[in-house]
Order: C-alpha cells, then sequence, then structure tokens
C-alpha cells in the first residue's frame, strides 16, 4: 500500500531534503568531473576581477575528484562561505535582541490594528512590493536582517511562514535578479559589452514590475487558500517560536523604549546603506554593524548580562542549521574549481546555441545562463566568465549585445529562487526558517510563470531589435 501512495504523490511532494539534495549535486559534480574534460579559459583583469578571454577556451590534463577530496571539499566549502555564513549567525543575534526586546511585534501588532484585519491582502501585496523594492535599488544579502520582520508579519495575519518567505525571499530575488539598475548583473555586462551603463531600462522596468505583480498575486492567493484549508499549509511543523504574536491585536501598542529600539534598527540600515554605496561595504561589515545593532538594542532595552548572553546563543542555535546549509552548498563551487569543469560547460553550452534559429537564440541563451547559474551561483562571477563568449556569439547570431545581456539577466536572476548552490537564497531563507524543498514546492509555478513572461519579453526584445 505504501509503494503505492508513494507513485502517486506528486513531483512536488517528491523533492527530497535539502541535505539530501545538495549531496546528491556533490556526488553529480564529482562524477561528471570523470565525464567531462577539464578545460579553461585564459583570464585578463577587468577593474580588477578577472574575466574570460574569448575563444581562448583549451582542454587541461583532467582531475577527477576522488573520494576524500569529495569530502574534503565540504570543509573547504564552508571556508569559502564564512563571510555569507557568519552574516546568518549577526543577523539573527540582532534580530534576537529585538525580538527579545517586544520591538518587533509590538510594531507589526500595531501595523495590523492601524491597517485592520479588513486589508490583509491589501498589506501582503503593498509588503511583496516594498520588499521587491530594497532587492531592486539595495541589492540582495544586504537585506538579510529585513526578513524575519516578514516572519513577524506573515504569522500575525493569520498567514504562515511560507508565506513570508514569498513575501520577503521571493520578492526580493525577484526585485534583484530582474532590477533595471543590478550592479552586478547588468552594470557588470554593461561594462564588459561597453554599453551605456543600465541602458536598456524601460524594458527592464516592465519586466521587473511584471515580476513582482505575479509573486503578489500568488502570495494573495496561497494566503486565501491556507486561510480556507489550512491543511494544505507548506509551512505545518515548521518551527515559529518568538515569531507568532502573543495577545490580541487590540492590545498591542509601541511603548517609548520601542520606538528606541526601532530608531536603533533603522540608523543601522542607514548606516549600511551609506556603507555599501559610498565606502564599498559588504558581508564583514554589514555583519559587524548587525551586532552592534544587536547590542544596543540589548542595553537600551536594559537587559542583564546573563539575558543578553542567552539571547545571543538562542538566536545561534535557531539560525545554525541554515548556516550549515549555507556552507554545504558552497561545497559544489569548491568542487567545480577542483575539477576545473566550470568553463567545460560553459564552452559547451556556446557551442550548442550555434546555429539555432533567431529566436530560439535567444531564448537557448538564457537557458543557457540558467544552467550555468547552478555551478556559478555568484551574478557579477557568472558575468565575467561567460559574457566575454556569449557576447560575440550573440552577434554572430544576429542577437545585439542588449538581448545578449538581457538573455544572461534572466538566465541568472529568475533561477535564483530555486538555486539551492546561492549562499544568499539559502541564508535568507534560514532567517524566516523554511528549508529550501518546501521552498521549491512553493514558489516553482512562480518560477514556470515568470519564465514563461520573460521569454516573451526576449522575443519581443528580438522582434524590436532592443538596443
Amino acid at each position: 500500500m505504501s509503494e503505492i501512495n508513494l507513485e502517486n504523490k506528486p513531483w512536488y511532494k517528491r523533492i527530497p531534503h535539502a541535505v539530501t539534495m545538495l549531496f546528491g549535486i556533490i556526488i553529480l559534480v564529482s562524477i561528471l568531473t570523470y565525464i567531462l574534460p577539464a578545460g579553461t579559459y585564459e583570464r585578463i583583469l577587468v577593474d580588477g576581477r578577472k574575466a574570460v578571454v574569448p575563444d581562448s577556451y583549451k582542454v587541461i590534463p583532467s582531475t577527477p575528484i576522488g573520494l576524500l577530496d569529495m569530502f574534503k571539499a565540504m570543509p573547504l566549502g564552508f571556508k569559502s562561505a564564512s563571510e555569507i555564513i557568519f552574516i546568518v549567525f549577526a543577523g539573527a543575534i540582532m534580530f534576537g535582541f529585538m525580538e527579545k526586546s517586544k520591538a518587533v511585534e509590538n510594531s507589526v501588532g500595531t501595523l495590523v490594528k492601524t491597517l485592520g484585519f479588513e486589508n490583509k491582502n491589501l498589506i501582503i501585496v503593498i509588503m511583496t512590493f516594498i520588499y521587491g523594492l530594497l532587492g531592486v535599488a539595495v541589492g540582495y544579502e544586504n537585506n538579510i536582517a529585513m526578513v524575519p520582520i516578514a516572519a513577524v508579519l506573515s504569522l500575525a495575519l493569520g498567514g504562515d511562514l511560507i508565506l513570508a518567505a514569498g513575501i520577503s525571499v521571493g520578492a526580493m530575488t525577484i526585485g534583484f535578479g530582474l532590477s533595471p539598475i543590478n550592479p552586478y548583473t547588468v552594470g557588470t555586462g554593461h561594462k564588459i559589452a561597453e554599453l551605456p551603463m543600465f541602458s536598456g531600462a524601460l524594458l527592464r522596468s516592465v519586466l521587473c514590475f511584471v515580476g513582482l505583480s505575479i509573486m503578489a498575486y500568488y502570495n494573495v492567493r496561497y494566503f486565501k487558500k491556507i486561510t480556507k484549508h489550512p491543511e494544505k499549509s507548506l509551512g505545518k511543523g515548521l518551527d515559529i517560536s518568538n515569531m507568532s504574536l502573543s495577545k490580541p491585536i487590540k492590545d498591542y501598542r509601541v511603548s517609548g523604549k520601542n520606538w528606541m529600539v526601532i530608531s536603533i534598527f533603522i540608523i543601522g540600515l542607514l548606516v549600511i546603506l551609506y556603507g555599501v554605496f559610498n565606502l564599498k561595504w559588504y558581508l564583514n561589515e554589514l555583519s559587524a554593524v548587525f551586532l552592534m545593532i544587536g547590542l544596543v538594542c540589548g542595553i537600551v532595552s536594559r537587559m542583564d548580562a546573563t539575558t543578553m548572553s542567552e539571547t545571543v546563543l538562542k538566536a545561534v542555535s535557531v539560525a545554525a542549521p541554515g548556516a550549515f546549509m549555507v556552507g554545504f552548498a558552497t561545497s559544489i563551487k569548491v568542487l567545480m574549481e577542483m575539477g576545473n569543469i566550470g568553463d567545460t560547460i560553459s564552452y559547451n553550452l556556446s557551442v550548442m546555441l550555434q546555429g539555432l534559429p533567431l529566436y530560439a537564440s535567444a531564448i537557448s541563451m538564457s537557458v543557457s545562463q540558467t544552467v550555468i547559474n547552478f555551478f556559478i551561483p555568484s551574478g557579477s562571477g557568472q558575468a565575467l566568465a561567460t559574457l566575454p563568449v556569449m557576447l560575440p556569439l550573440g552577434e554572430s547570431l544576429g542577437l545585439t549585445r542588449q538581448i545578449t545581456i538581457l538573455a544572461f539577466q534572466i538566465g541568472d536572476g529568475l533561477s535564483n529562487l530555486i538555486n539551492p548552490t546561492l549562499g544568499g537564497l539559502i541564508a535568507m531563507l534560514s532567517m524566516c526558517r523554511v528549508p529550501i524543498d518546501r521552498w521549491i514546492r512553493f514558489i516553482f509555478p512562480v518560477l514556470i510563470t515568470l519564465l514563461f513572461i520573460a521569454f516573451l519579453a526576449l522575443i519581443i526584445a528580438v522582434a524590436t531589435n532592443y538596443s
């Protein structure tokens, strides 16, 4: 009987656990090092970063991954991802202090009381667009501290942690991935292609707005479904401790001490924005500011040393599974480098594009970038590794440089919604305690819809000679 039930399960219920999924990819990459030839492109420095030289691919002696090296890649992955791992802990510690002070709970409860329960769907739509705007204008990992707020808000409205991830992680991933001013993908691509920075913004802006609208619609649709049928919630069994509201909405108000904590948090975010855009701050600086915000919040809330210590350790224990997944996923990147097959995959995908019809070549180029993104999850890294090859190839196929960059942006940006090797995605999901296997079940229909619309935009770009 159990075998029959297993066979009748839909595909999305057969998605393995996140650890199993990543370990399977690790084994697959290790096997590929025995099947694919090792190869490399020559690289030159472009603004201090290495970019490939077109037509310089060459086969080198194979470096297959043995059993010891496969497991050795795991600690090396944690070492490589140490900055992302620590920002998960730092963000969790900061939120732990804010949660302990009741500032987040009281603020969200007061917000819902002010706007009214009858406007729950509108709140979800507005918050989806706000988080999407953060992805468009601020960045990706820079927004990690904002994710737990969506979790508290979702639970306050009667939703679950999956909805919280849709409002925050989904919207920020789409906003960042399709942003017309994304400095890592569009900016790097335009620099390589020698195009005006962030040119062609109108089509990208429309595509980004449509993408966020679809995400908002899907969030509301999911919320209505689980409100009517709670048993259909994908968030059943997830840990919601210290995230759900502890009293009726009508009893919430923001105290003076809460306002001080909120003010410290906002000032900290403004400092981060200034540092990111003016001082080239990245993860380590953000982690430092998160820790400082947490400490000051604890002091303002008049916590004693024991309470503060217990708050830190409790926050770390909650964030530990997500931090582990970040390092585990980065092992795949390490294996690709050890096996020297990343450039081989890029080269062979570019060869497969030759000879395709014009419209099919644009869509296939985007699909190939999707495949490459699972092996090179860094947006700017993927741009530097592939665009010097794809741009001249696109011109030989009759595609403008702007179309090639758009195809790259779509392939890279949208696949990030389900990319288990993307440390930022895993880190953000961990902040709202959502495992990636459940996230994929939730977001996959959105991804398919977005890809269909994005490919339609590519067809329009080819038809209008988008430049």
